[in-house]
């Protein structure tokens, strides 16, 4: 399966009915007695439309698709979902925060917490590119989110920050992720709809290059040492490990753990 971004305008989370959604979020709605095709629900409605979403694009996410991708009549989906607004709710939650964490604080420090989550979050982003397509400065809060939220946080504690900066700091995390992810997603995006790698597309531009450095207006990027534009080199590492550095000599100052 092949997963890209879809062209198209910026879809915003917590665009729908605020209350329906918290309610199937929340396991807390109505359930439909009966349905023209058994075996519908909530849950196989929601893999559907991620499905579709990876394969295609977020652009090819309707509520007549998902139905057709399902067997069934869009009406259907109605008595599950009201629309695609709150279908694109439950779709975040589902794929931001696949599983329920152990809300227990674990051994490892705060510098251990903050690293995977910064992982996990840029690999989620890699597997289903069309989340930078979703402005979600607005985010519904489901059990999925709070559970895992609550697990962040809990391991993170005793960093001795304030309430507000232990937040901020998570939001800092996500913030460096989703700018990473939208590089690589966008590099990767651009190697399929041009036919060449990166390695072609620059290597195309070095009789260019080395001209433009023959003239000597550019001393510090001619003596920069070839391996310093390779693949080698982790960028999304380094800058994670410069941020929490940087956090660390705060928790040193507040004394933290």
């Amino acid at each position: 399966m092949t997963s890209r971004p879809a062209s198209g305008g910026q879809e915003s989370s917590g665009s729908g009915d605020i209350g329906r959604t918290l309610e199937l979020l929340w396991d807390t709605g109505p359930r439909p007695s009966r349905g023209p095709k058994p075996g519908l629900s909530v849950d196989r409605i929601v893999d559907a439309a991620i499905r579709i979403a990876d394969e295609e694009g977020l652009d090819a996410v309707s509520m007549r698709r998902v139905a057709t991708d399902l067997g069934t009549g869009a009406m259907s989906l109605y008595r599950y979902v009201p629309g695609k607004a709150e279908l694109l709710d439950l779709m975040l939650d589902r794929v931001r925060f696949p599983d329920r964490p152990n809300t227990q604080a674990t051994a490892a420090g705060w510098r251990a917490a903050l690293e995977g989550a910064a992982r996990d979050a840029l690999a989620v982003h890699r597997r289903h590119p069309w989340l930078l397509r979703v402005d979600q400065s607005r985010p519904l809060l489901g059990p999925r989110a709070l559970a895992t939220l609550e697990h962040l946080l809990g391991r993170i504690r005793p960093m001795g920050l304030t309430d507000p900066e232990l937040v901020s700091t998570v939001v800092m995390i996500d913030g460096y992720v989703v700018g990473a992810a939208r590089t690589q997603v966008h590099q990767e995006e651009a190697a399929r709809s041009t036919g060449l790698t990166d390695a072609e597309f620059y290597g195309a531009q070095i009789p260019a290059l080395e001209k433009a450095m023959a003239t000597g207006a550019y001393p510090t990027l001619a003596s920069l040492s070839p391996e310093t534009f390779t693949a080698a080199f982790d960028h999304f590492e380094f800058g994670l490990g410069r941020i929490l550095d940087g956090l660390e000599v705060l928790v040193q100052q507040r004394g933290g753990d």
